[in-house]
């Protein structure tokens, strides 16, 4: 741990980047190369009908892909949470549960796709010339959905289990078969889309397998019977934790699925057609994504030497990479954007020929729907950059504005007014509106990293405690907001002579997380909505969890070292197997809470309230989310005590009192 730490914030930032976001790159690339890799063939086997076909049965494969992350990733995230606490079955009982479940979903979707797939087809923008190519496609490709499903869910596990190049090995592996195979049964065997569909379930069967072989050599856990034995508290608990992943390709579904509904409509009343605006505009948005999988490795690879750097206060070294960052993404973007606008033609011919008005739309839409793309070395980079040192909030303002904000309304609105040639302006609007956002917030947030490294002082308080008890003993302090709590805990700490450890864990935690301790002062006992929708939306970065499981590790370590007072941050359950932790909890009446707010924090009577329940709301989901508890159920403690009876100081000294006639011998 400490070398790692001594490379993020001692190496030179170039050097970083190279290290941790070609490994990056290259993942993603290879990800968006397997969907494309099927479109160039089928374009020159098929025609362009087939690629038409093959993006309005994209959607399916999305929504497969998004239950398949849902259960990956949160079996991964209850893989980390549990062997944090050292809990190795029940970490096993996670991924077990969350294998289970993906196999379930799996072939109900399976099912579901071949017995209505006419029907879904049609929601996807299907259009009568496209309908039997998707048909035939889109049957065989539904057979694949289990392999799909359970491959991916795996992948997310292994790379949890500390194998990603093993999970990388089989993705590669996987990708490399398909474009061997998509020519020989599209060419040799005269295929054509259903060679093309076969080819892909048969590479998706290749990582199936690899990642079951897996399964046999977890270096984590063990799966046995018991692991896989359905239990429906778990599945809630691991969808829980995956919730953030599904949405996000969810939403991804619904902006294709109303894209290819409004190609559909307007094409048919302009010169084009359906067909060719479907085709042609699947086409441009993956060759898109192979810019933004650039743009996106660089940055994602970026994220922890921003985290780690913004956490250790070295905001010259985070201004220095985001100002590497945004200059190489801007740099792929412009070349993209040149690219675009100089040999459109060029580029969709790779994926096959057409006629006179395929070859136009064709540059229309690189140079229209693509115009703005630049836009996109600043916009990804930023959301990146937010989540990277932990400003959650505006992380997923930016994740979800170019998609969900302006995308669709552009779309629905441009098209109603301009047709064809709207549904294509949509495009540069959604980027230019997106990227105001982005460079607005950059702006805002340079400054405030120029204020900080000009104000930063590193305080190092050292005390000279006095300890008055005679046994190792840990006291825990749960608290009400406004209840005076965190104070009784530090008057508990002066009066036993022992330390105190409260914003303490903040700065460790920032050290070693990388996160900054803004953002950690900030969540660490709460969870709103805006971190667990932009939680995974960034390939699984999950702050949140991280945190609680860094806390824990911390809050463990000194509990073995020393007597203490731990405020809040769910050391009572963390610590409940100890038999010298003391837990409390202290509460009061909304009356005096709202005096003690407006007093110490400044708050009106009006905004007091609010803000209390408020947090109290916050902190006990953030205590059922981790614990599976109520936060106000008094039988979690030893000692309930409402502060108003005695005042916040007597309160402290009652406190004291009882702990050292158990105590002290």
């Amino acid at each position: 741990m400490e070398k790692e730490e001594n490379i993020l914030g001692k190496e030179k930032i170039g050097k970083l980047i190279r290290k941790f976001s070609i490994p990056c790159i290259i993942s993603l690339l290879v990800n968006s190369l397997y969907n494309i890799v099927d479109q160039i063939f089928i374009g020159w086997g098929v025609g362009y009908l087939g690629n038409g076909a093959t993006n309005v049965v994209f959607p399916l494969t999305m929504i497969c892909l998004a239950f398949a992350l849902m259960f990956g990733d949160g079996s991964s995230a209850y893989l980390s949470l549990k062997l944090g606490e050292k809990k190795k079955e029940d970490a096993a009982k996670g991924v077990g549960n969350g294998i289970i479940i993906s196999v379930i979903i799996s072939i109900i979707l399976c099912a579901i796709s071949l017995i209505f797939l006419p029907q879904l087809l049609n929601i996807f923008g299907c259009t009568d010339a496209l309908r039997e190519y998707a048909l035939r496609y889109g049957r065989i490709i539904s057979i694949g959905f289990p392999f799909m499903m359970i491959g991916t869910t795996l992948n997310s596990i292994i790379r949890a289990d500390g194998s990603p190049k093993y999970s990388m090995m089989s993705m590669v592996l996987g990708a490399i078969l398909n474009t061997i195979l998509d020519p020989i049964l599209i060419f040799v065997f005269n295929m054509g889309v259903e060679g093309a569909a076969i080819a892909t379930i048969f590479s998706q069967f290749i990582t199936f397998v690899l990642n079951v072989i897996y399964t046999k050599k977890f270096k984590s856990i063990k799966l046995t019977k018991e692991a896989i034995t359905p239990k429906i508290n778990i599945y809630k608990k691991v969808a829980a934790l995956g919730i953030s992943s599904f949405i996000t390709q969810m939403s991804f579904v619904f902006v294709v699925a109303i894209e290819n509904n409004a190609l559909a409509k307007y094409g048919l009343e302009s010169k084009y057609g359906s067909e060719v605006p479907i085709t042609v505009l699947g086409i441009v948005m993956k060759i898109s994504q192979i810019l933004n999988s650039i743009i996106l490795g660089i940055t994602v690879g970026t994220q922890p030497i921003f985290g780690y750097n913004y956490g250790a206060k070295k905001f010259d070294r985070v201004k220095q990479a985001l100002k590497i960052v945004l200059g190489l993404s801007v740099i792929i973007s412009t070349i993209a954007f040149i690219l675009f606008q100089t040999i459109p033609d060029k580029l969709i011919s790779i994926f096959g020929s057409g006629d006179e008005n395929y070859m136009e739309f064709a540059c229309l839409a690189f140079r229209t729907y693509l115009l703005l793309c630049i836009c996109n070395g600043i916009q990804i980079p930023s959301g990146v950059f937010f989540q990277a040192i932990g400003k959650s909030g505006k992380s997923a303002i930016l994740s979800l504005s170019r998609q969900i904000l302006f995308l669709i309304p552009a779309i629905l609105i441009l098209g109603s007014i301009y047709g064809i040639m709207g549904v294509l302006s949509a495009g540069p609007v959604a980027d230019g509106l997106a990227f105001f956002i982005a460079v607005i917030l950059l702006i805002k947030e340079v400054k405030d990293l120029k204020e900080c490294e000009n104000k930063k002082n590193i305080v190092e308080e050292s005390e000279t405690l006095n300890n008055q008890l005679d046994r190792h003993i840990i006291i825990t302090i749960s608290r009400e907001y406004g209840s005076g709590g965190r104070y009784v805990g530090r008057l508990i700490a002066d009066k036993l002579g022992i330390k105190l450890y409260d914003k303490e864990f903040i700065t460790r935690v920032a050290e070693e997380t990388g996160l900054s301790e803004e953002y950690i002062e900030n969540n660490e006992q709460k969870r709103d909505i805006l971190s667990a929708i932009n939680n995974g939306y960034y390939f699984g970065l999950n702050n949140s969890d991280e945190l609680f499981i860094k806390e824990s590790e911390l809050i463990k370590e000194v509990a073995d070292k020393e007597s203490c007072v731990i405020v809040g941050r769910c050391a009572d359950f963390i610590l409940q197997d100890r038999d010298n932790v003391i837990k409390v909890f202290v509460y009061s009446n909304m009356e005096n809470k709202i005096k003690r707010a407006t007093q110490i924090y400044g708050l009106s009577t009006n905004k007091a309230e609010k803000e209390i329940k408020r947090i109290d709301k916050l902190r006990a989901n953030h205590y059922k989310y981790y614990t599976e508890k109520e936060w106000n159920n008094h039988s979690n403690y030893d000692i309930c005590i409402n502060s108003d009876k005695l005042g916040v100081e007597k309160t402290a000294e009652l406190i004291c009192e009882m702990i050292k006639s158990k105590v002290v011998v």
